[in-house]
């Protein structure tokens, strides 16, 4: 009777029995969403059940493995939270005229050539004072994409200099969570990591500088058709050339309180809240024909949209790809359109919930830290660690000033800071390690909650902007030989 019940006890999961759990997700995501196009969240969901029948066949009874997904769940509520929150914020805004007005104003400064190095200036510097990539792509993103859309800029291209600048800023900005979590996590100090980061950093940076300026250069010239649609554009806007909001400066305040607001280290949630406020605040007064307590209600619930009156004005006033870009552009936000984000979050933290109870990551991540014989190999090993944690362990702890890599930076950093201790490397070498990998690579992952995040707030897919976040591929690339010097 007691070897039965010895047999019945969980354990401790083989390194092939992990890799299964792993290697399918991988291929049924892969295969879904590359060969069949479908979206993330039914794929995902197969390897929740995979994970959950790996758990029975360790011996975890269903109790206990339901318990795991709950638990991962739970932990992600404020994610959840944040998310429909940014829904209603994006539907407030956009009827309100707040994001029509930051895009009209980028219009007449922006030009294409200068479009693309701008842009990564302008988000690496609210990124750096903000200390958060969400909050700057959920601002100044957002602005950005439209004056793209209205410059005729590739949109991929657009996404990936934001995407560079916003997540420098949230890697090397003292304000940042995961720039102090990751000294944290390796046992330093945050001034020693910053100093750790800066050559590897800088290098990047550059290239990046290089790669966007050149671009604006050989794809863009600002020629006479590039000009005439971004006046086109910019007059469709506002409604003093015939357009459709009243523009006016002080409809830029929101965006300042919201980021005056994570910089001051308000909590994320009462932070967007309050910039939902004084959007709908300013709504009301610059935009009264179309913002009212009951539109704004709708706005917020499901999302801007034009009205039959606006939808023939802009018709009879724009070309059809004007017209289609800014109706693609503006009808946005709403709580209902971010649902599938708080879908995906929800399956996300199922597995994940499984996979932290089981330990199945833990054993493969133990079995790869014997491939570090070197102080390179051990700094490529955690690298690649935090990538895989960022593909199969999505955060189960976001906010706007601590975004999706929190889990990629503290299960490597707990796993192989010993490891570096028995080399010899300072602490600073590892933190560098975890945010040159954990925090910028989130963004390179179609089903991790920042990839989704970005999906549904620049409207652009990951296989669409991939490629062209310099920043976000190439960091891990050039930290890996540059970090584990003497």
């Amino acid at each position: 009777m007691s070897e039965a019940k010895k047999s019945r006890e969980p354990r401790m999961p083989k390194v092939f029995e992990a890799l299964i759990t792993l290697v399918l997700l991988i291929a049924v995501l892969a295969i879904g969403i590359v060969i069949y196009g479908a979206d993330v969240h039914v794929p995902m969901f197969v390897g929740v059940c995979v994970a959950a029948i790996m758990a029975l066949y360790l011996g975890h009874k269903w109790e206990d493995i339901e318990k795991m997904m709950l638990d991962g769940i739970y932990k992600a509520l404020q994610s959840v939270c944040i998310l429909i929150i940014v829904g209603i914020l994006i539907g407030v805004w956009v009827n309100a005229g707040v994001v029509p007005t930051m895009i009209y104003y980028g219009l007449q400064l922006m030009h294409p050539t200068i479009f693309f190095i701008a842009t990564l200036l302008i988000c690496s510097i609210t990124s750096l004072a903000t200390g958060t990539s969400w909050g700057t792509m959920g601002t100044m993103g957002v602005a950005l994409m439209g004056i793209g859309f209205g410059l005729g800029m590739n949109p991929g291209m657009t996404a990936g200099a934001i995407l560079s600048g916003a997540y420098f800023g949230d890697k090397m900005s003292p304000l940042s969570d995961t720039t102090n979590l990751a000294p944290a996590m390796a046992g330093t100090d945050v001034m020693a990591h910053v100093k750790a980061m800066m050559l590897p950093t800088a290098i990047t940076y550059v290239i990046c500088i290089i790669f966007f300026g050149v671009l604006g250069v050989t794809q863009y010239h600002g020629g006479d058709a590039d000009l005439s649609r971004v006046t086109e554009f910019a007059n469709a806007l506002n409604i003093a050339h015939g357009g459709v909001f009243h523009i006016n400066p002080v409809l830029l305040l929101p965006p300042v309180v919201v980021i005056v607001a994570v910089a001051m280290k308000m909590p994320a949630i009462p932070g967007i809240t309050l910039g939902i406020f004084v959007g709908a605040i300013v709504g009301i007064i610059f935009q009264p024909g179309n913002c009212d307590p009951g539109t704004l209600f709708a706005f917020g619930m499901n999302g801007f949209s034009f009205t039959d009156d606006m939808h023939a004005l802009l018709q009879s006033s724009l070309s059809a790809e004007t017209y289609e870009t800014m109706v693609t552009l503006l009808e946005s936000g709403g709580i209902k359109n971010m649902m599938s984000s708080v879908a995906m979050t929800i399956i996300a933290m199922m597995f994940g919930g499984i996979m932290e109870g089981t330990h199945q990551l833990e054993v493969v991540v133990n079995q790869i830290k014997k491939l570090a014989k070197s102080p390179a190999a051990l700094v490529t090993v955690t690298e690649v660690t935090c990538v895989l944690s960022n593909m199969t362990m999505p955060e189960q702890y976001i906010s706007m000033t601590m975004p999706e890599q929190y889990i990629s930076i503290v299960v490597p950093g707990r796993m192989y800071a010993e490891e570096y201790r028995k080399m010899g490397l300072h602490p600073s070498v590892l933190s560098s390690a975890l945010e040159g990998a954990g925090t910028v690579t989130s963004a390179l992952v179609p089903w991790n909650t920042c990839g989704v995040y970005i999906e549904n707030t620049l409207n652009i897919t990951v296989p669409e902007y991939g490629m062209f976040a310099m920043f976000n591929w190439l960091m891990p690339v050039i930290n890996a030989p540059g970090s584990a010097g003497p």
